[in-house]
């Protein structure tokens, strides 16, 4: 295997890391964006103790380092940074050596990382106040419903509705209807602010950074010269004004947030700076970062308007390349930056459902069976659910209900029911989902759809997208490579280290990938599911 690598040991490659919810994953791209290496080292499970006397528990797979998260409390999902940093080196390590190269062929490093996912630390001695707190956490939810119910936020709406009658411009009319929620930062920085003296302390004294996983990444590689995220992370924080891209010192004012702890925004390709020479032996220079539901709608070649990347993985993403222009939502679509390269700018519409494989594993963990692959053959292997319906809401319901108090659900059950039934039901729900999110979608853009692409992990599973594909009375295109967020992050830094030519190969080569199974609809079942269908329209 080492003689059959060295022969291109003076070529250049790029490095593509993608940290999701529950795993890191590293690649080694060539410049026909072909993968030559990947993690693939296998180590002992170890523990790490954190202060709320929980485990983080690592373990090797294939390809992919899992991470679980921590639960300290009820509703409280957190990572410990720590860990998370020293599984990033792992896997970079682990795939330049599957790879069999040397780390100074590493031309350019790209980052893909889970968005609104975010932590606090000491500028001068770079250690965190306290764990990163997931987008899945719901420590604020009680925060959230106190100021949705408040006063001002009765005012602002108020005089929002008049600024849309006076000029008729649709940003207003959405933000006469907007709440706050769980998922964005802003009401869970609020609650730590609140409760831990020494980040307020270290607001008051200047030496407060605060950062989402990319931002403290880069905080990290680069010894604490760069603390910086870019637009396509930072509007997905809800903290961040995409009309006038910055952050929002209206919101920030409102609910007192300290703007001095903001990371600076910059593009989404731009040279971050270089990893310290201490951290790999060499100044590899970090040239992309991206929010992992942005780069694989980049990796996806979803670059036209109306097209259209659906990730099945932890939860659903749906996103719309809206284009030049953000979306204004009065349903719960929220607008983000989808990249921003030069001075060119693509937005999305993004509508999610925040429990689509939490709802599968969970189902699991339950020992509805053994093994992920077989809930398909189960729920071919009857004819319904015989009445059972199933609402994944373990994290509330988004768009278009928005309720971040709804709990999961499981109904209609009988002494018939069998473990095959209770499966359909919750890939059933998983398709609901899918379809109100698409009708959402269609209803609030007025944009029409060229192309649906679905990723993720649970988009392997046969029943979930032919029964989504039947919903929405159109054809899917289901993704053979599903690793699009670290793709998408390797083909944005290797913009800004290609010759023109090999940046036109790269693309080509991302094109390819599209050539994938297609799944099309036997005929439309808007009737065929009636239960399921009216639940979740009247949750």
């Amino acid at each position: 295997m080492a003689s059959r690598r060295n022969g291109f040991r003076n070529e250049r490659f790029v490095l593509s890391v993608d940290v999701g919810t529950t795993s890191i994953r590293c690649h080694v791209y060539d410049k026909e964006a072909k993968i030559r290496g990947s993690c693939s080292e296998k180590v002992r499970r170890s523990r790490t103790p954190c202060a709320a006397r929980k485990h983080l528990v690592m373990s090797w797979s294939p390809f992919v380092l899992q991470v679980v998260p921590l639960f300290p409390e009820e509703g409280h999902v957190e990572v410990d940074p720590e860990a998370l940093w020293k599984s990033f080196i792992s896997v970079v390590r682990g795939a330049v050596t599957d790879a069999g190269i040397r780390m100074h062929q590493v031309e350019a490093l790209g980052m893909s990382t889970q968005r609104a996912t975010f932590t606090t630390w000491n500028r001068k001695t770079g250690v965190p106040f306290h764990n990163f707190i997931s987008w899945q956490d719901q420590r604020a939810a009680d925060l959230v419903r106190s100021w949705n119910a408040s006063c001002t936020m009765k005012v602002i709406h108020g005089l929002m509705k008049v600024a849309y009658f006076l000029t008729q411009q649709k940003r207003y009319l959405a933000a006469s209807l907007i709440v706050f929620s769980p998922q964005h930062v802003t009401m869970r920085l609020l609650w730590v602010l609140q409760r831990c003296a020494q980040v307020r302390r270290a607001c008051d004294e200047g030496t407060c950074c605060f950062g989402t996983i990319d931002t403290w990444l880069l905080y990290k590689l680069t010894e604490g010269r760069v603390h910086a995220t870019d637009y396509s992370n930072a509007s997905s924080t809800g903290i961040f004004d995409s009309y006038q891209m910055c952050w929002s010192g209206f919101l920030c004012s409102l609910v007192s947030l300290p703007l001095s702890i903001f990371p600076t925004v910059q593009n989404t390709s731009h040279s971050f700076g270089s990893i310290d020479p201490s951290v790999f032996g060499e100044p590899i220079p970090i040239m992309s970062v991206m929010a992992d539901q942005q780069a694989a709608m980049f990796g996806e070649c979803c670059f036209n308007v109306g097209d259209v990347k659906i990730t099945m993985g932890t939860g659903t993403f749906m996103d719309i390349n809206t284009g030049s222009k953000p979306h204004t939502s009065v349903a719960g679509l929220y607008p983000v930056v989808g990249w921003k390269i030069g001075s060119e700018v693509v937005y999305l519409a993004e509508g999610n459902a925040a429990d689509t494989g939490t709802a599968i594993r969970w189902a699991q963990e339950l020992e509805l069976f053994s093994d992920v692959s077989q809930t398909s053959s189960m729920a071919y292997s009857v004819p319904d659910s015989d009445g059972v319906c199933f609402v994944p809401s373990f994290s509330g319901l988004q768009a278009p209900l928005n309720d971040p108090k709804a709990c999961a659900s499981l109904m209609g059950l009988r002494p018939s029911s069998t473990k095959s039934h209770l499966i359909r039901a919750i890939l059933e729900s998983v398709a609901f989902r899918n379809k109100q999110l698409y009708e959402t979608m269609l209803r609030e853009t007025n944009i029409p759809i060229t192309n649906i692409r679905v990723d993720g992990g649970v988009s392997s599973n046969d029943f979930v997208m032919q029964l989504t594909a039947d919903l929405f009375g159109r054809k899917l295109v289901r993704l053979q490579h599903r690793e699009m967020s670290c793709l998408g992050a390797a083909l944005v830094a290797g913009l800004g280290t290609g010759t023109p030519r090999q940046t036109e190969d790269a693309f080509k080569a991302a094109q390819l990938k599209m050539r994938s199974s297609k799944v099309a609809p036997f005929f439309p079942l808007f009737f065929k599911y009636p239960q399921l269908w009216q639940l979740l329209f009247k949750v």
